[in-house]
């Protein structure tokens, strides 16, 4: 889609802009634990005081559903803000008069009723704050709330720095993709991401099923899966997903030698079976070495990648191995030039991290429902917004 940048606005001198941003960050003891968001802030900040203006931010921190919840309030963040973004941030809640800052973060927009009703009143009042309205909060713009989606028809408007290069790498990657295009899909569950998978099948080349979720896949194709995770009830519609991807001309890749265990722990006894020879009480934990090299193989035919979910247990060695071996292929790929690459989802990125790779990637969401949604095929309101 098209969209305005902050460039595209001119000189913005002695204006504010009105700047949704994710501050939805980890706490411990009254401090942030993992500033990654905060510095996803530093690009737009940044463009907005050169081009001459100063920033009002607005987001939410936990859920506490329209009433002000003293524990989720943003002001322990301000001290770890202002470090990251090497200022002074200054503090306000709707109503007061801001203060002097060049950067000021308001109190948690969920404080109020109004904005996950995405209520025109308080998305007005908010708009009052500032001349124009930027959004760069992507992890937020599946949602249609006040601050993202009913704001942006009251303003000037435009994607921040961080947004805009997210939808810009999202674009390529299933908008207007090289290919052939692979998708990694993994996890726990199919019915946690059926949609994606039913999206996939006709946007991709090659569709590569791992985790718990590929076991129902087996299962449905007749194998026994023993004691492991399985969703035996959806039978029927994995088969016609698979169905589906025949019909599309979409390659599934499902395992076809797994490494089984009787206990879900790290480095319990665990043996290599070809998919189909798991035995009662055995569960299956990862794929195996013969897969792991299928799929390498894929991923070096494929110009595009899109990541979703591990290949296994991977927080558990040595159940981490493929999601391991193809993370780190599928960086090799990239530095070389040869993939574009873009995985989103907590457990993706940690998996990533895990396997010393996360830099390597060409873009990483940290945004976890907008990204699956994305994934899904589906309009994001505060995306939407800002055409």
């Amino acid at each position: 889609m098209a969209f305005k940048r902050i460039s595209d606005l001119g000189d913005l001198t002695g204006k504010t802009a009105v700047v949704r941003v994710d501050l939805n960050v980890p706490m411990a003891e009254g401090k942030v634990t993992d500033g990654t968001r905060l510095k996803a802030v530093m690009p737009t900040v940044d463009a907005i005081a050169k081009a001459g203006g100063r920033s009002v931010l607005l987001a939410h921190f936990g859920r506490p559903k329209g009433q002000v919840v003293p524990e989720m309030s943003l002001r322990p963040v301000i001290p770890a803000l202002g470090q990251a973004l090497g200022c002074d941030v200054g503090f306000a809640v709707l109503g007061d008069e801001l203060p002097a800052n060049d950067v000021i973060v308001m109190e948690n927009t969920r404080f109020y009723p109004g904005e996950e009703k995405n209520d025109p009143e308080l998305a007005a009042r908010f708009a009052a704050l500032g001349d124009l309205y930027i959004n760069d909060a992507f992890s937020a713009a599946h949602r249609a709330h006040a601050s993202t989606e009913a704001i942006a028809k009251l303003l000037p408007c435009a994607a921040g720095e961080t947004m805009g290069a997210e939808l810009e790498a999202l674009e390529k990657a299933l908008g207007a993709p090289k290919r052939p295009v692979a998708a990694v899909v993994g996890g726990a569950k199919v019915s946690s991401k059926l949609a994606v998978l039913e999206h996939l099948v006709e946007k991709v080349d090659n569709l590569i099923i791992g985790g718990g979720m590929a076991n129902t896949f087996l299962y449905a194709q007749g194998h026994d899966v023993g004691a492991s995770l399985c969703e035996k009830d959806l039978h029927d519609t994995a088969l016609s997903i698979l169905a589906n991807a025949e019909k599309s001309a979409c390659a599934v890749h499902l395992p076809t030698d797994v490494v089984v265990a009787r206990d879900f722990k790290a480095h319990a006894d665990n043996q290599i079976k070809a998919a189909g020879d798991v035995s009662d009480g055995e569960m299956i934990l990862d794929a195996g070495p013969e897969t792991v090299a299928a799929l390498k193989a894929v991923l070096s035919e494929a110009r595009t990648l899109v990541w979703n979910g591990p290949m296994g247990a991977f927080e558990l060695e040595p159940f981490d191995a493929a999601t391991v071996a193809l993370a780190r292929e599928a960086a090799r790929l990239t530095v070389s030039g040869d993939l574009l690459s873009v995985a989103g989802g907590g457990d993706t990125v940690a998996a990533l991290a895990h396997a010393g790779v996360k830099d390597d990637f060409t873009h990483i969401s940290t945004a976890g429902g907008a990204f699956l949604e994305w994934m899904e095929g589906r309009e994001l309101p505060g995306v939407a917004a800002l055409g």
